[in-house]
């Protein structure tokens, strides 16, 4: 029965969940003065893309799950910031955030374009 629901079908959020996984990964090697900063903040907004693609999907209308989407690719920049100061703060290195950022901007721009085909599909 949990294979049955819409939101896991698509690729975008496939690619999320292993994000959030890589996320927690990086995160676990922040100092741990860090947990209740940096580390949850960037946890729960990679968490973030995830269930709002779900929750969207369950909505019940295309436009108003395009606005979850939506708010999920603010989740990705809100991650992409976070790593910027992990960078900034020497936790994570050079090659580490170009990787991740890399990643979180493909599931940015598949959220942009499920957001465009959901909008044409609506007009």
């Amino acid at each position: 029965m949990i294979n049955t629901y819409k939101f896991k079908k698509l690729e975008v959020w496939q690619k999320a969940v292993k994000f959030v996984t890589e996320i927690y990964n990086l995160t676990s090697r922040f100092p741990t003065s860090e947990r209740f900063g940096l580390v949850d903040q960037l946890r729960r907004a990679a968490i973030s893309i995830t269930l709002n693609i779900a929750e969207g999907s369950g909505s019940g209308s295309d436009p108003e799950f395009a606005r979850f989407l939506r708010i999920a690719q603010r989740s990705a920049f809100e991650v992409i910031a976070g790593l910027e100061i992990a960078y900034n703060l020497k936790f994570i290195n050079l090659s580490e955030l170009e990787k991740i950022v890399e990643e979180c901007n493909l599931i940015s721009a598949m959220l942009g374009g499920l957001i465009k085909k959901i909008n044409s599909d609506c007009k």
